[in-house]
């Protein structure tokens, strides 16, 4: 088998198409709890604590004076954990939210009603009744 073959069926099986489909949603997803938390959540956190900006909290490490990490970065290297905290606070959000969905799916799949036994073959069914009637 070519190389271009086992490709072929590897690429088109449901589990690769259903892979990359839910990474395309994940990946979309991920922007919107990223606008989530830079746009709603943190402005909100930011003002609970007095207005501050969490984006802008970063420890100078080549002796910058800028008080904006974007200025800093572009004159040397500088620790951002504000940046750090912003990040964190989205994945923690994310994972509560994906918690909750599958949670919520969960109890929406109701238990399958338990299959019927298989049915006994016609030809068992018969030796059992032969072997009964033997019996009497």
């Amino acid at each position: 088998m070519s190389v271009m073959q086992e490709f072929k069926d590897f690429a088109v099986k449901g589990n690769v198409i259903d892979l990359a489909v839910g990474v395309i949603i994940g990946g979309a997803f991920g922007k919107i709890v990223d606008s989530v938390v830079g746009d709603i959540i943190m402005p909100v956190v930011s003002k609970i604590f007095g207005g501050l900006d969490f984006s802008n909290y970063f420890i100078p490490l080549a002796g910058q004076t800028s008080a904006v990490l974007a200025d800093a970065k572009k004159a040397g290297a500088v620790l951002a954990y504000g940046n750090f905290m912003t990040i964190a606070l989205n994945f923690i959000i994310l994972a509560f939210i994906i918690f909750m969905m599958v949670k919520q799916i969960n109890r929406l799949k109701k238990d399958a009603p338990a299959a019927p036994p298989p049915a006994t073959p016609e030809d068992v069914v018969l030796l059992r009744e032969i072997r009964d009637s033997l019996k009497k």
